[in-house]
């Protein structure tokens, strides 16, 4: 009796800390324009061998503000420098994990069949060429209206523009509106315009006139110890390097 005691508490306490060792999902915000290539990256990750990631998108702007209020999340993938920044420097971020990994570019784009002539020039008026509004994310906030309204700045066209901006919620919200008709004129990233067949590629913006458009990844701190293989998978991976490619994406590094 003496002897089979303990080995039943060893059997046992071994039986109970079997679901705590296995492994769990990673759990991944990331930028709205992250959306398809990130799903399907996932759905490599299973084929792998692991749990299913729960993949959340918004905007960098709104993650960034759930991370720092204490949301469970293992993984950022900001589609800007800034907010990666703003949870840097709050110490929410595991900083020797961080990664510029992506790149992307920022198109005008219109309704299918909608084209209207162009020039990325400070003298051309781009207020006059077309009525209505322009739809991009909220200037100021959303990664891709900071860089909108710092292109539109550098060519001259923002105070003739300013009044009839649009700012939504996130990238893939202003591509709705565009599609929709509801807006004649949107700016998004040239990833979420490939994923459309409803709008038109009208211009790109030439690469001097906004910051570089940059990608950083990062394990949020206290991530689950199943967050470095997923990163490393995200950033090294061929299956995943090839999905960021196929989606219009530049990666910067491997």
């Amino acid at each position: 009796m003496r002897a089979w005691f303990p080995r039943a508490l060893l059997l046992l306490a071994l039986a109970l800390a079997g679901p705590a060792l296995a492994e769990q999902p990673v759990r991944v915000f990331a930028a709205a324009s992250l959306t398809n290539a990130l799903n399907d990256i996932g759905a490599e990750w299973v084929k792998a061998g692991h749990p299913k990631p729960s993949l959340a998108y918004a905007s960098s702007s709104a993650l960034a503000k759930q991370i720092e209020a204490g949301a469970p999340a293992d993984v950022f993938a900001s589609a800007d420098l800034a907010w990666m920044d703003y949870l840097d420097k709050r110490g929410r971020i595991q900083t020797a994990t961080r990664n510029n990994l992506l790149g992307n570019t920022l198109v005008m784009i219109v309704p299918s069949g909608k084209r209207f002539p162009v020039q990325t020039t400070r003298a051309f008026d781009l207020a006059g060429a077309f009525d209505g509004k322009l739809c991009t994310g909220e200037p100021g906030v959303v990664p891709v209206g900071i860089y909108a309204r710092e292109a539109l700045q550098n060519l001259g066209w923002w105070n003739a523009l300013q009044g009839r901006v649009v700012g939504t919620d996130d990238v893939r919200t202003a591509l709705a509106f565009v599609e929709r008709g509801e807006c004649p004129l949107g700016i998004v990233y040239a990833t979420d315009a490939k994923i459309s067949t409803k709008v038109e590629v009208l211009a790109t913006f030439p690469s001097g006139t906004h910051k570089p458009i940059v990608y950083p990844f990062a394990a949020v701190a206290g991530a689950r110890p199943e967050t470095q293989a997923f990163l490393r998978f995200v950033q090294k991976s061929p299956q995943a390097i090839s999905i960021f490619e196929r989606h219009g994406f530049t990666v910067l590094r491997r």
